[in-house]
C-alpha cells in the first residue's frame, strides 16, 4: 500500500482551478481596456460565472461548455476583451470526456457569433472588430485545449485497456491452471478408479451368477467405486466452472435456445424420451455443450437455423445441435477451447463427442453421458 503519496481529493482539485480561472479571467479583463458603470459590473460577473461554472466541468461538461460559451459572448458584448480561459477549460473537459463532435460544433458557432458580437457592439473599423474577436478566442488556443483533451482521453482509454487486458490474461491463467488440474486428475485417478470399479462389478456378477454369497467386503469395494467416480467427476467439473457464476443444467437450456433467437439465429428446442433426474454434473455438462455449440453457430457459422435435441435414454443422456452454417463435408475442425472444454466434460463423466460437419452442409455436436442408476 502506497502511504507516502499524498492524494487530493477530486472537489479540492475543481474548485481550486475553478477560483483560479475566476480570478485570472477577472484580473485579465479588468486590467485591460473595458467600460464603466453597470457594463463593467455585468462583465466582471460574468468572467468570474465562466470560472466557477468549471466546478461541474466533471458532472456535467456539455452543461460548462453551453455556459462558458454564453459567458464569453456575454462580456464580450458588454466590452471586455480577453481570451476565455474558461471556455478553453470546459473545450478541454468536454473533449476528455468524449464529447469531440459537439465541442467542434460549439466551438465554431461560438467563433461566428462573436464575431457577430463584435461587428454589432464594437466601434470602428470591420478588421479591427475582426481582430477583437479573434483576441477573445484564439483559434489556436482552441485547438490547443482541443488537443490536451484528446490526448488525455487516449491515455485514459488505454489504461483503462491494458487494466481489463491484464484481469482477462489472469483470469485465463487461472482457467489454464483448472483445467491443467483437472487433466491431471484425470489421467492419474480415473483410469485407476475405473478399473477397481469394472473389477469389482465383474466379480460380484460372476458370485451371484454361481450362487456364491457375495462377500460383504467385495459389496463395499464396488459402493466405494461408483461413489468414488461420481465423487471425481463432480471434482472435475468443480475445477472447470467458475464459482461467481450459479450451477446451469438442463432447465436453464431453454434460455440459451431464446437467446440465439435474439441474435437472429430460428434456433428450435425437441426434447425426446421419458425425462427424469440426472446427476448435476450431466445436467452442467449438457448445458455447456449446447451453449458452446450455439455461440459457435451464432458467430462463426454464418447459419440461419440451428436444432437442439436432448434425448433421454434408459442410462445416458443424448445432446445434439445442428445448425446449417457453410462447413462442408470433409471440413476440419478449427481447433479451439470451445471445442477442447466440451471435449474435456464429456470424457471426464466417461461419455464421447462427436463434432464434425454434416453430410450435406452445416455442423453437428453430438455427445453421449452415461447417466448411473443407484443399484
Amino acid at each position: 500500500m502506497d502511504t507516502g503519496r499524498l492524494r487530493v481529493p477530486a472537489g479540492a482539485v475543481d474548485w481550486a482551478i475553478a477560483v483560479g480561472v475566476a480570478a485570472l479571467s477577472l484580473g485579465g479583463g479588468l486590467s485591460g481596456q473595458h467600460p464603466d458603470g453597470g457594463r463593467e459590473v455585468l462583465g466582471a460577473v460574468l468572467l468570474a460565472a465562466a470560472g466557477l461554472a468549471l466546478l461541474a466541468r466533471r458532472r456535467a461538461p456539455l452543461v460548462v461548455l453551453a455556459v462558458t460559451a454564453l459567458c464569453t459572448v456575454g462580456y464580450e458584448a458588454a466590452g471586455f476583451t480577453v481570451l476565455s480561459v474558461p471556455y478553453l477549460v470546459a473545450v478541454y473537459g468536454a473533449v476528455r470526456a468524449g464529447h469531440r463532435a459537439l465541442t467542434v460544433a460549439v466551438s465554431v458557432a461560438l467563433l461566428v457569433v462573436l464575431q457577430v458580437t463584435a461587428l454589432v457592439f464594437r466601434d470602428g473599423p470591420a478588421r479591427e472588430a475582426f481582430s477583437a474577436a479573434r483576441d477573445v478566442l484564439e483559434i489556436a488556443w482552441l485547438i490547443a485545449a482541443f488537443a490536451a483533451g484528446e490526448a488525455l482521453r487516449q491515455a485514459e482509454r488505454r489504461a483503462e485497456e491494458a487494466e481489463r487486458t491484464r484481469e482477462e490474461t489472469a483470469r485465463r491463467r487461472a482457467d489454464e491452471e483448472r483445467l491443467h488440474i483437472a487433466r491431471e486428475l484425470h489421467d492419474s485417478l480415473t483410469h485407476q478408479i475405473s478399473v477397481i470399479k469394472v473389477q469389482s462389478e465383474v466379480a460380484v456378477h460372476m458370485a451371484r451368477r454361481r450362487g456364491e454369497e457375495v462377500p460383504e467386503t467385495l459389496l463395499a469395494i464396488q459402493a466405494a467405486g461408483r461413489e468414488a467416480t461420481r465423487e471425481l467427476r463432480a471434482t472435475l467439473e468443480a475445477l472447470r466452472d467458475d464459482d461467481t457464476a450459479p450451477p446451469r443444467g438442463l432447465d436453464d437450456i431453454p434460455e440459451l435456445v431464446e437467446r440465439a433467437r435474439s441474435m437472429d439465429l430460428d434456433a428450435t428446442l425437441t426434447v425426446e424420451g421419458q425425462r427424469h433426474s440426472v446427476p448435476a454434473a450431466v445436467g452442467r455438462t449438457a448445458y455447456r455443450i449446447v451453449q458452446e455449440a450455439l455461440t459457435n453457430t451464432a458467430r462463426h457459422a454464418a447459419a440461419t437455423t440451428a436444432t437442439v435435441r436432448i434425448a433421454y435414454g434408459p442410462d445416458r443422456l443424448s445432446v445434439q445441435v445442428d445448425d446449417d452454417g457453410k462447413a462442408m463435408p470433409g471440413d476440419t475442425p478449427a481447433p479451439g477451447l470451445g471445442l477442447l472444454g466440451m471435449r474435456e466434460r464429456v470424457t471426464a463423466l466417461g461419455g464421447r463427442l462427436r463434432a464434425e460437419p454434416r453430410p450435406d452442409h452445416g455442423f453437428t455436436v453430438r455427445a453421449e453421458l452415461p447417466v448411473e442408476r443407484a443399484s
